[in-house]
């Protein structure tokens, strides 16, 4: 499931990690964000970026093992993009995901891969009964003092905990341009998860994290562009009329920069990764 603090960038990736359950900020906003995905899970299934074979090349020579015949948790599965991806490569995939819309498009789309509800601050997994626990777009969701324990919890020996986030390449113009469109939407930076995941993603210290950045793109229909757009939080819970006016002027931005109605989102997947005693 994606989503975090503050706006989206341009291309639908995700800026800010949004605020631990337990942090003193956090309350029925951020909870009503959270859910506001259950309701546009087609949406979200239909246009959310996927992810390029090189983020899962990354992540095996990390652990230093392949992912064929990997047990794998991919927790805050959403509608499955990652966890399809994860299956493909020969992993063991077993999705926990806490939304029922969420979790319905799951199914409709991955029908023969397990999906059980839960969250990854009380795992429904057993002890130590998996090599790989990943979050896709999902981790900052997570309270990290009761996320990190539980992952240790279920990780076998010389597993490994993997996140990862798709965020925009803002050395691209008008992926920049279309980025400062939206702080000004929303009156956030939009360019700040660059700056923090690393520091947001276990604030304990406990873990050693490595750090990987993949760089892909993809081309879409101006259609697809906006659609990626609007299925993220922010917007989901917004004012409708405020929203579709914003996407609306978006729309004439972008065609007046990419005529043929085509967009090429350029992406930059930051990986987070750190492995378990052997």
């Amino acid at each position: 499931m994606t989503t975090s603090a503050s706006a989206h960038h341009p291309t639908g990736a995700d800026p800010t990690p949004d605020l631990p359950a337990a942090h003193p900020t956090a309350g029925p906003a951020r909870a009503a964000r959270a859910h506001s995905f259950n309701a546009a899970a087609a949406q979200y299934a239909a246009n959310r970026p996927s992810y390029p074979p090189a983020l899962f090349d990354a992540i095996e020579d990390l652990t230093g093992r392949p992912l064929t015949g990997a047990r794998v948790a991919d927790v805050g599965a959403g509608t499955g993009i990652a966890t399809a991806l994860l299956h493909a490569r020969g992993a063991d995939v077993v999705a926990v995901e806490p939304g029922d819309g969420m979790a319905a498009q799951f199914r409709r789309t991955l029908p023969g891969i397990p999906v059980i509800r839960g969250t990854g601050d009380d795992l429904p997994l057993s002890d130590a009964s998996v090599d790989l626990v990943t979050y896709a777009q999902a981790w900052h969701w997570t309270d990290p003092a009761r996320a990190v324990p539980e992952a240790l919890r279920v990780l076998r020996p010389g597993g490994a905990l993997a996140l990862w986030w798709n965020t925009d390449a803002l050395d691209v113009p008008w992926i920049a341009e279309a980025a400062d469109r939206v702080s000004r939407h929303v009156g956030i930076d939009v360019s700040a998860e660059k700056r923090n995941v690393d520091r947001t993603a276990d604030p304990s210290g406990r873990l050693d994290f490595t750090r990987r950045t993949v760089r892909w793109s993809r081309r879409v229909p101006v259609d697809t562009h906006l659609a990626n757009i609007g299925s993220h939080s922010v917007f989901l819970v917004g004012d409708a009329e405020r929203t579709a006016s914003f996407l609306a002027e978006e729309r004439e931005h972008l065609l007046r920069a990419f005529p043929d109605g085509v967009v090429e989102e350029v992406y930059e997947v930051v990986l987070l990764l750190a492995r378990t005693p052997a």
